[in-house]
Order: structure tokens, then C-alpha cells, then sequence
């Protein structure tokens, strides 16, 4: 496990490089940042070129890159174009987007799981049925559609929620956002479980299992929904990431300062520094949940070995 553990270290050091790599140059080769810094009116020449000595972007864009990797390694992600450091911004935005993404997480793995269970148990009978075209249609209609009709009707017809979450974003005012981000994951979770659940209903160990008089809960739990739970934990930890960098149409529907909006500020005005270092923030988040998902195989099928 542990030669495993370095290897995979290992194999995130490209990785990581390559992908902040991509993000930097796609940022600052294919867009204007200084464009972003005057508004709406063109910069005059030598206002521009000030700007450019002043954020570094006169400089060769390896130059760029090599210096803000080397500050990134030293907790300097850099200065928003309005002054303040994109550390204060995440510092503020993460938090936020951690509890509404923990909130989708939850949902997907209680509401999820347990609809995939019973549907795969049931296969083929009304309760199997009716779950499926209640999942269909869910990854059907768009999330923003979504969030603005439960908005509009437990929020602002019905009076259920608060309409939009407010800036300090507690934990239960982030229950109908978290259920609206994990609406099209939770449906595939569903469908993803019932698959497996159906599929190792068959197998030898589940036979064997109530050959040997083991009763249902324990043959259910204990050996055919622990085998099949290997492509959902796959799914929900590579979810993790794309629920946090995918927020952006949530947090604008329900007014929440999270990584989504920063994002969403910081593309519309074409801030590169506060897009460059959220993204980068958000692939170590990726890479640290596939390595956690990879670890949690042995776990939950002892016949994974790690060499």
C-alpha cells in the first residue's frame, strides 16, 4: 500500500503541471486581461502597456507560467486586478461552496444509494419503473430550470425556503441549493447502483451467501451492496470536484458567494489571476478525491490488493 501511495503521489506531480498548464495558457493566450481592466472603453496604448509591466504580463507566457507555479508553491496565488489577494477571495468562497457541495454529497449518497438498492431489488416491478422515469427526466431538464421552479415555488410562492441564501450561507438555508446541484448526480447514482445491485444478485457469493441460511439484511448489506458500491464511490469521488467547479449556475440562482460566483466574476471580467488559482485549486481537489476513491477499493472489495 505504500509503494502504491508514493506511485500515485507521483503520478499527480504531471498531472497537476499539465492541467494547470492548459488552464494558464487558455486564460492568458486566448483572452485580454487588460482588456477586463478598462471596462468597456479600449485602453489607450500607454495605459496599457503600464498595466502589463505592472501584473507581469508583458512578460513570455513560460515566464508567467514559471513564476506563478513558483508562488503557487509558496501559498501566492497571485492579485486580483481589483487589489485584493485571490487567497482572501478563496478564503471566503471555499468555505461556502465545501458545505453546499457536502450538502449534494449527502443527498446523493442517502437519497441516491438508497433509491438504487431498492430498484435494484426490485427490478421490473411498478417502484423499479416509476424511479426510472422519475430519473430520466431529472437528467432531462437542464439544472437551471430546475433551481428557478423549485425556487419559484417553495421559495417565493409557497414560502417553504428563503428564496436566495443569505451572505453568512448556514447550513440549512443551503439544503434546497445542495439538492438542486446533486439533482442530475443523485439520478445517475440511482441508476448506477441499480445496475450493480441487479447484476451481482446473480453472482456465485450472493448464492452462496443465502445458501448458508445468512439472513437478507446481512446478505443485502454486508456482501451484495459492498461489491456493488465500487462504480458508485467511482462516481461520487470524481463527482466531488465537477459539484464544485460545476456550481457556478447554482450559486447564481440562489445568490451564493461560493467558488461559482468567484469564478463567474472573475471570467466576466476577465480577471485572470482569480480564474488561474481557483481552477488550480479545484484540480488538486480532483486529483485528491480520485487518489481517496482508489484507496477505498481495497476497502470495500478485500480482493484488492495494491502492490
Amino acid at each position: 500500500m505504500g509503494r502504491y501511495l508514493v506511485r500515485r503521489l507521483l503520478q499527480m506531480i504531471p498531472v497537476f503541471v499539465g492541467a494547470t498548464l492548459l488552464i494558464f495558457l487558455m486564460v492568458n493566450v486566448m483572452g485580454d486581461p487588460v482588456a477586463g481592466l478598462c471596462g468597456e472603453r479600449a485602453c489607450d496604448s500607454a495605459t496599457a502597456a503600464q498595466l502589463k509591466r505592472e501584473f507581469g504580463l508583458d512578460k513570455p507566457v513560460w515566464q508567467q507560467y514559471a513564476t506563478y507555479m513558483g508562488n503557487v508553491f509558496t501559498g501566492d496565488f497571485g492579485t486580483a486586478f481589483n487589489g485584493q489577494p485571490v487567497t482572501e477571495l478563496m478564503a471566503t468562497a471555499f468555505p461556502v461552496t465545501i458545505r453546499l457541495t457536502l450538502v449534494a454529497i449527502v443527498f446523493e449518497i442517502v437519497i441516491g444509494i438508497t433509491l438504487g438498492v431498492v430498484t435494484g431489488l426490485r427490478r421490473g416491478r411498478p417502484v423499479d419503473t416509476a424511479v426510472l422515469l422519475g430519473t430520466l427526466v431529472v437528467i432531462s431538464v437542464p439544472t437551471f430550470v430546475t433551481g428557478l421552479l423549485l425556487q419559484l415555488l417553495l421559495g417565493v410562492k409557497w414560502g417553504w425556503v428563503r428564496p436566495s441564501v443569505s451572505p453568512e450561507a448556514p447550513l440549512d438555508e443551503l439544503i434546497l441549493p445542495g439538492l438542486v446541484l446533486a439533482s442530475v448526480s443523485l439520478a445517475y447514482v440511482t441508476r448506477l447502483t441499480r445496475t450493480s445491485i441487479a447484476e451481482n444478485r446473480r453472482a456465485d457469493y450472493v448464492r452462496t451467501a443465502v445458501a448458508k441460511g445468512l439472513p437478507r439484511r446481512r446478505v443485502v448489506v454486508r456482501h451484495l451492496l459492498r461489491n456493488s458500491l465500487i462504480p458508485v464511490v467511482t462516481f461520487i469521488g470524481t463527482d466531488i470536484g465537477a459539484l464544485m467547479g460545476g456550481a457556478i449556475v447554482t450559486e447564481r440562482i440562489f445568490n451564493i458567494h461560493g467558488v461559482g460566483y468567484q469564478l463567474y466574476q472573475g471570467i466576466l471580467r476577465q480577471n485572470t489571476q482569480t480564474v488561474v488559482g481557483f481552477v488550480t485549486v479545484l484540480v488538486l481537489v480532483f486529483l485528491v478525491a480520485n487518489l481517496l476513491v482508489d484507496l477505498l477499493y481495497a476497502v470495500l472489495d478485500p480482493r484488492i490488493r495494491y502492490a
